[in-house]
């Protein structure tokens, strides 16, 4: 989904746009995973508006 962040990204970010950021993990045999936070940029700065549990029992 657009706005896409990368290296060969094109679109130039602005204060007030949002994204979200989703690392994953897949292993043969398993399946997978993605833990998803939503940030906004402000300022030039990224702040975190929604936080997944990350922590194991």
């Amino acid at each position: 989904e657009a706005p896409r962040l990368g290296p060969d990204a094109a679109e130039p970010l602005a204060s007030g746009m949002v994204f979200t950021v989703e690392p994953g993990i897949y292993l043969d045999g398993w399946g997978g995973v993605r833990i998803e936070d939503t940030v906004v940029l402000e300022d030039g700065k990224i702040r975190v508006i929604s936080r997944s549990r990350k922590a194991g029992k």
